[in-house]
């Protein structure tokens, strides 16, 4: 008769926690896999491995095979961003200042 493997992990100040080796080799999660939740009537929660983003989503899945394929068969139409439009993006995000070890405010929980 199989066991029931019982892991822990923490949860950081962000809500953010580590899922154990053994857990993300069950579900066979690679990184930026996503995970679904099921909470059940009695409390209980399920973890699955969710389906990838192009199947959550269709019209964003049919436009991202659309750029794939143009991109494929245009190469021509690809440009690098420019000097200017490089400068550009760099002023509006210099002043911007990210903590992502910060704790969230109360609204984003």
């Amino acid at each position: 008769m199989a066991h029931a493997l019982k892991l822990e992990s923490t949860l950081t100040d962000r809500y953010q926690t580590t899922v154990p080796n053994a857990v993300r080799h069950a579900l066979k999660l690679g990184k930026r896999d996503k995970i679904r939740y099921l909470i059940q009537p009695d409390g209980g929660v399920i973890l699955a491995r969710a389906s990838s983003e192009t199947e959550d989503d269709p019209v964003l899945g049919q436009f991202l095979h659309f750029l794939a394929s143009d991109m494929a068969t245009h190469p021509e139409h690809l440009k690098s961003i420019d000097a200017g439009l490089r400068k550009r993006i760099k002023s509006l995000v210099k002043n911007a200042k990210v903590d992502l070890d910060a704790p969230l405010a109360a609204e984003d929980e």
